[in-house]
């Protein structure tokens, strides 16, 4: 379906919960509060996906918080994978809890995941994270074994932190057929760090290329060199905007739709998910009907939940 400014909205980035084991110091180091009595069960979860598939989305990617955090996680997964029209079916996770569950999770019908690696030492990746990088390259393996892929890694580069490993992150696509996706730090967490511009990283390494079949609607620019075996992806919020281009909404796992991740304006869907299919589907219209033309990145944007309250 198609918003006010033209743009084909077709993605769904559905949140299944704000916990999460890990404390990343890009989203949120401090506890916060996370209710789990506030998740929407599994069956209004797949109700959301299944109305958003009627109004035409194909694409639902499942984040959070932590997704696997969710006992019921290969339940959604079914339903969702259900609904025959989506040509993708993905997940974001922190891979910590991947490698006992790759496998259930592709046979309940998920496609691929995205995997978030912001180091590759131990305790650099402690630091940031808070948690365990041997249970995260376990994730990974599993991942690959199991067909969960293509596997994109994604890094929240941090001055200071983890940005003089770029070219050990570069090194790791030319090795493996792996996405390895540069994020900029966005103002969502919290707060008091410096990000990386993804235009310096380019521009201190020329032999990288555009890599061919880019796809205009995600937010990555993909680049490669000759005899890499993988990618590498820039996702520049900061920079260089994308939001001509958006084709996504969020909703989180408390019940609300953010049309623009880089906005504060949010839709209950809660008194629709008790009455018909059709008062959802026109609560979803609505929302993406009023998708702001642009995100408020850059213009002294302050988020009113932080990222593990939005999805990834």
């Amino acid at each position: 379906m198609l918003d006010s400014y033209g743009r084909s909205i077709e993605y769904l980035r559905l949140s299944v919960t704000q916990r999460c084991q890990q404390k990343c110091t890009y989203c949120s180091k401090s506890s916060g509060f996370c209710i789990k009595d506030s998740e929407l069960s599994a069956e209004r979860l797949v109700m959301i996906a299944k109305a958003c598939a009627q109004l035409g989305f194909n694409k639902i990617r499942l984040t959070g918080g932590e997704p696997l955090l969710r006992r019921d996680i290969c339940e959604i997964v079914t339903g969702i994978s259900a609904l025959k029209s989506l040509g993708d079916i993905a997940i974001t996770t922190n891979g910590q809890l991947l490698k006992d569950c790759a496998r259930d999770l592709k046979q309940a019908g998920l496609m691929r995941c995205n995997i978030s690696l912001d180091s590759l030492r131990a305790d650099k990746y402690k630091e940031i994270t808070g948690g365990d990088l041997q249970s995260v390259l376990g994730g990974i393996h599993a991942a690959q074994s199991c067909g969960l892929d293509p596997i994109k890694l994604n890094v929240v580069l941090i001055k200071g932190k983890n940005d003089d490993e770029i070219d050990d992150f570069i090194e790791l696509a030319k090795e493996n057929p792996l996405e390895i996706r540069f994020i900029e730090l966005m103002p969502l967490g919290d707060g008091g760090q410096e990000g990386i511009n993804n235009s310096e990283i380019l521009r201190q390494r020329e032999w990288l290329r555009p890599a061919e079949c880019q796809n205009s609607s995600q937010p990555a620019a993909v680049y490669s060199a000759q005899g890499f075996k993988g990618k590498i992806g820039f996702i520049s919020p900061i920079s260089h905007s994308f939001c001509a281009n958006c084709n996504r909404i969020r909703v989180t796992s408390d019940g609300y739709i953010r049309p623009c991740l880089g906005s504060n304006l949010e839709y209950s869907l809660k008194e629709a998910l008790e009455g018909t299919e059709d008062a959802l589907k026109q609560c979803i219209v609505q929302a993406v009907t009023n998708k702001p033309k642009g995100s408020c990145f850059g213009q002294g944007f302050k988020t009113n939940r932080k990222m593990n309250r939005i999805g990834g």
